[in-house]
């Protein structure tokens, strides 16, 4: 399997990439990690770290060549190959692409994955590292930018039903999913589905969504929309503008995987407030086309309430409409409507009675064999 993995400048996808290449070997499936940049400034000695950018686009593109070239005459010797790197740059120059198409054509790759984060992370860790004044509209766009590009660049080399938009999130889970992707592809892809927004208070309801979320996020490749929470960040936003607070604190890794705190501008979000709402939209119906199922709980919320949003509702209609199976975890007493059991392949009564169902079917046999358990 040959893998290419695009994101922003500010994602951290080294630490990242080296992760996810440990895991796999880890379970026994080595894989070769190339670092784009790293190589760049190899061939590069007298720049800067953290100037590459800065090169004029000829020297900089003839740079990018000559790596890739190396690339392509050394990968075929590797079963599993990582190449980290991006598919588009917005900085001094402007917007430009970070690959050539020839050369992506000839590497054949098997799958592309655009890696996202939480957009306040991501500006705190760009502004650690490079001197380039980015607001946060400006790196959802970015954001956008690159996503697009991947997944047109996918569908250029032929692998277009491999693109996948992946959360870096802030625990192990997001790596083991990408270590499956890039070793284990065929394993089943799910998105779990569960009411985020009005439960926050909420906190053993929170544990039962987390419970379930880990569960599936151990048997399945697992596209999880809680790994990017900006909704959460919009909402404290709006409260501390209440407040006529003009910081709020935002939350992120380090280099080493550490969770960091650092302040959020108020003003920043809230600018970005539609770009968050729709690019939720976007991403999280984006998740659902990628997987092969969707899995919703809907918990029991105080007073017997059923905890399910519109947006979980949206989610299990746009899986049906797209012609994925859909399971839904019904927690409440009360009976779920007709608009749930007729358009879910089946309801159970709790998260251990789905995954027995999940089990006998077989949808458990390729993380067995891959990874042993």
């Amino acid at each position: 399997m040959l893998a290419i993995l695009t994101g922003q400048v500010g994602m951290d996808k080294k630490k990242y990439a080296e992760a996810v290449s440990q895991f796999a070997a880890e379970r026994g499936e080595p894989v070769k990690l190339y670092h784009i940049g790293d190589m760049m400034y190899a061939e590069a000695p007298d720049v800067r770290p953290g100037r590459i950018l800065d090169l004029p686009l000829g020297r900089l593109h003839t740079l990018r060549r000559s790596v890739f070239k190396d690339v392509m005459n050394d990968a075929a010797n590797h079963r599993h190959v990582l190449i980290n790197t991006h598919g588009t740059f917005r900085w001094r120059h402007g917007l430009f692409r970070a690959f050539d198409f020839d050369q992506i054509q000839a590497l054949k790759p098997d799958v592309l994955i655009c890696l996202v984060d939480n957009i306040e992370a991501i500006g705190h860790r760009l502004h650690r590292e490079h001197t380039v004044d980015a607001t946060l509209k400006d790196l959802m766009v970015w954001r956008e930018e690159e996503i697009m590009a991947t997944e047109l660049l996918a569908q250029a080399v032929g692998c277009g039903n491999e693109f996948y938009v992946l959360s870096r999130g802030r625990d192990r889970a997001t790596i083991e999913t990408a270590a499956r992707l890039v070793t284990q592809p065929k394993m089943r892809k799910v998105y779990p589905s569960f009411p985020m927004t009005h439960v926050v208070s909420m906190p053993d309801v929170l544990a039962e969504i987390d419970a379930f979320r880990a569960e599936l996020a151990r048997h399945f490749i697992s596209f999880d929309p809680g790994d990017v929470d900006e909704k959460l960040l919009l909402d404290r936003a709006l409260a501390a503008a209440k407040e006529a607070k003009d910081f709020i604190t935002g939350k992120g890794l380090d280099p080493e995987g550490n969770p960091v705190t650092f302040d959020v501008s108020v003003k920043q979000v809230i600018d970005i407030a539609g770009d968050i709402d729709g690019q939720i939209y976007a991403r999280d119906f984006k998740l659902i086309d990628q997987s092969d199922m969707i899995v919703s709980l809907v918990p029991e919320l105080p007073g017997g309430t059923p905890g399910l949003s519109s947006g979980v509702e949206r989610e299990l209609q746009h899986a049906f409409e797209g012609s994925k199976e859909v399971y839904v975890v019904w927690k409440p007493a009360k009976s779920p409507s007709p608009f749930i059991t007729e358009t879910a392949t089946k309801v159970f009564k709790s998260t251990d009675e789905a995954l027995l169902h999940f089990e006998s079917e077989g949808m458990f046999l390729a993380q067995r064999n891959l990874f042993g358990q």
